[in-house]
């Protein structure tokens, strides 16, 4: 990671559906692997006081794409910025996903916990099984189609796919490693799923401050004592995190 903050110019930030927005950045010295994350700061001053921390969706040369979902005001301002706009980013921050995983995969994401997954996804060289669960609107599956092996698609709603929960069209018993990234509950379910049958790695979510470990506030409980999601995570193996009721 090249320490401090740096400038880089918007390509694009458009919303792909309700409060989902897809932005492309360029600039000097792109870098990440799948499962990093920046942190993000589009605009000036103290208001909002937090810079948001944003997952890694794919990169492209010199250019990033990131996904994130308007949960507030950082978020809302990052939202109506337009091509050309510039925005202060730092990182690639966190560990990743293993890209030497072998055999049969399957990623499982909830929502905006898709974003990961995407880049994940493209740059593990073998057959991969992917499913997305959403709400209501459903958004990235055309570009999952053109790398996955099997897409499987569950709507709460049931106006795409299956109606329900992506967890009631997983068998874990079908593969040598998981993968996940998504809400809580669903992460929560899926790690139960795959006790004492296969591996599962999951990627955290959690507020975080500087991003690089320094104020513990991001720290989650794990096996092995407290850890902090942006430094020794955001990925952590699904055994060793302690899930809360």
């Amino acid at each position: 990671m090249k320490e401090g903050y740096r400038k880089v110019t918007i390509c694009s930030n458009r919303e792909i559906a309700t409060d989902i927005y897809e932005m492309k950045v360029k600039g000097s010295g792109i870098l990440g692997d799948p499962g990093q994350f920046y942190m993000l700061k589009g605009w000036l001053g103290l208001d909002p006081f937090l810079p948001r921390p944003i997952s890694i969706c794919d990169i492209s040369d010199d250019k990033i794409t990131f996904l994130y979902e308007i949960r507030g005001k950082g978020t809302g301002i990052m939202a109506n910025l337009k091509a050309l706009d510039k925005i202060e980013i730092l990182g690639p921050l966190g560990n990743g996903f293993n890209l030497n995983s072998k055999g049969n995969i399957a990623i499982i994401s909830g929502g905006i916990g898709i974003a990961p997954m995407i880049y994940t996804m493209k740059s593990i060289d073998t057959p991969i099984d992917f499913y997305c669960g959403f709400r209501d609107e459903v958004y990235y599956i055309d570009e999952i189609k053109k790398h996955a092996n099997n897409i499987y698609i569950t709507t709460e709603d049931g106006s795409v796919g299956h109606k329900g929960f992506i967890t009631e069209l997983f068998v874990p018993e079908k593969y040598d490693i998981v993968m996940t990234c998504g809400p809580i509950p669903m992460m929560k379910k899926v790690v139960q799923m795959c006790k004492d049958k296969v591996p599962v790695f999951i990627s955290m979510e959690s507020r975080m401050a500087c991003g690089i470990g320094a104020c513990l506030g991001c720290s989650i409980e794990t096996t092995w004592g407290m850890k902090r999601v942006c430094k020794d995570g955001p990925v952590f193996s699904g055994e060793e995190v302690i899930f809360y009721d």
